[in-house]
Formats: structure tokens, C-alpha cells, sequence
């Protein structure tokens, strides 16, 4: 007789199918791994020639939006893919027939987390590789510890965030309005796009969310004016308490039913729904 496979197998072949099935949806491939780079192509030959003014110097603004993308690429393959996917299958009645396999819960959604968590950590590192390639991004390898761990806590976090997200929004149908509204505007504002004064109300605003700190924090380990081995502690544990807290938002209150005003959707309206993740 077979023996049942183990939970180490199971959440590996998991993954292994959430990353098969990311692959296969364009439009999430495209704003979670390609659009990152464009913007970090467009915005370098736009302004790649400015500076930023930052404490010990200026510092050029073509390794502050690689650092700024690649964290934010990483919020997108967490935060943003968890929000978006996560309801459209609970609608669909996908979660409820995994709910009723002998597949455990959990296993399930480990792999869906740890298939974002495996993405994130890609597009990260292909546009660092990018930015030492092309837009002189200088590695200090004593800070390279700091980035790993920088980037770990902030994958979590914001996959927790994502799971705690999911577990508000009433159907699939307003799960991209409540995604892009919920990250985007707080983009602008955290030194994903535009470096902002850190003495400015806007900035006062960023800093009582999660995505600044992650992004500063990650900046950090590539910045020539921060000393040190580049851990940014109080930041990393700012992020991580909204990591918690959306976890046990996500504990409380996911569901694995569908909303009962939810149609049931073909493949036409799921292509269509990934569609309005854009």
C-alpha cells in the first residue's frame, strides 16, 4: 500500500502548481514581473540622470528606483496577486472543492503563500541583477544579509496582509478596485516612484503604513551613505506587527465560501476578471 505523501511533499507540489498556474494568466505574469521592469527601464531613460537628496549626500536616482521597484515588486507578487486571485477562485467555488478533497487546508494555502512569497523573491532579485547590470547599483555584500532578511520580513507581512485583505472583500468582482486602491495611492507616497520630503505631510501619512518602512528598509541595504551591516530594525518590526496583525485578521475572519450574491463563473469571466486586475 502507498503511503500518504508528507506534508513537506504536499506543500511543494503546491507551490509547484500555484506557480504553474501564475505562469498561465498573462496579465498577472505581465503586472507582477514585467511591468516592474518597464517602469524601471522608462522612469532611468526619463529622469536617470537626476540625483536625490538624501542625509550624506545625493545619490543617484537610478539605484533609488531599482531599490523602490524591486521591493515594490514584491509587495505586487504578495499582496497584489493574494487580493486579486484569492477571491476569484472563492467565487468560482475552487476553494470549497479544494476544502472538500482529502488535500489538508492548510497545505493549500501554504503553497498559494509560498508560491507568492517564491515569485516575489524572483522579480526582486531580477531587477537588483538589472540595476548592477545596467544602472550601476553598487553591492556592498556586507549589506546583503540585511536585504535577504529585509526582504523575507517583507514578503510575509504583506502576504498575511493579502490573505487579511481577502477576507473583507465580499466578492471577486470588487477585489481589483479594492487591491490597486489599497496599494497604489500608498506607492506614490513611499518612495516607490518619487522620493518624497520626509518632513512633508504626505510622508507623515506613508510612514503609518507598512510599505514605506519595507521599501526605506530595503533601499537601505543598497544605499552608499548608510553605514553598517544595513539592518533597519525598528522598520523590519513596524512591518512585521502589520504582518501579525493581518494574520490574525486573516484567521478570524477567511472564508472558503463563496459570497452568496456571487455568480458562478465560466473561463471566459475568470480571463475577464483577471483582466480588471490591470
Amino acid at each position: 500500500m502507498n503511503a500518504y505523501p508528507s506534508a513537506v511533499s504536499l506543500i511543494v507540489r503546491q507551490i509547484r502548481y500555484q506557480i504553474t498556474y501564475f505562469f498561465r494568466i498573462p496579465v498577472a505574469l505581465f503586472f507582477t514581473l514585467i511591468l516592474p521592469i518597464v517602469m524601471l527601464v522608462l522612469f532611468n531613460a526619463i529622469f536617470g540622470d537626476n540625483t536625490v537628496t538624501i542625509e550624506g549626500g545625493e545619490w543617484p536616482i537610478r539605484q533609488f528606483y531599482t531599490g523602490g521597484l524591486a521591493a515594490y515588486t514584491a509587495v505586487s507578487a504578495t499582496y497584489s496577486n493574494i487580493g486579486n486571485m484569492v477571491p476569484i477562485r472563492r467565487d468560482e467555488g475552487i476553494l470549497k472543492r479544494w476544502r472538500s478533497t482529502p488535500l489538508p487546508t492548510w497545505t493549500y494555502l501554504f503553497g498559494l503563500i509560498g508560491a507568492s512569497i517564491i515569485i516575489a523573491i524572483a522579480g526582486t532579485v531580477l531587477l537588483v541583477v538589472m540595476g548592477t547590470a545596467f544602472y550601476d547599483l553598487h553591492i556592498e555584500w556586507n549589506k546583503m544579509p540585511a536585504a535577504f532578511v529585509t526582504l523575507m520580513v517583507g514578503v510575509a507581512s504583506f502576504a498575511a496582509l493579502g490573505m487579511a485583505l481577502v477576507s473583507v472583500i465580499k466578492s471577486a468582482s470588487s477585489s481589483a478596485a479594492v487591491v490597486n486602491a489599497t496599494i497604489l495611492p500608498l506607492a506614490f507616497i513611499s518612495d516607490v516612484f518619487v522620493a518624497t520630503d520626509d518632513d512633508g505631510w504626505l510622508s507623515t501619512i506613508a510612514n503609518l503604513f507598512p510599505l514605506k518602512p519595507f521599501v526605506n528598509a530595503f533601499q537601505d541595504c543598497f544605499n552608499p551613505f548608510v553605514d553598517g551591516s544595513g539592518f533597519a530594525a525598528g522598520k523590519l518590526a513596524f512591518v512585521a506587527a502589520w504582518g501579525v496583525a493581518g494574520a490574525l485578521i486573516a484567521v478570524k475572519r477567511f472564508t472558503w465560501e463563496p459570497s452568496g450574491a456571487a455568480p458562478r463563473r465560466g473561463r471566459r469571466a475568470r480571463q475577464a476578471a483577471a483582466d480588471a486586475t490591470a
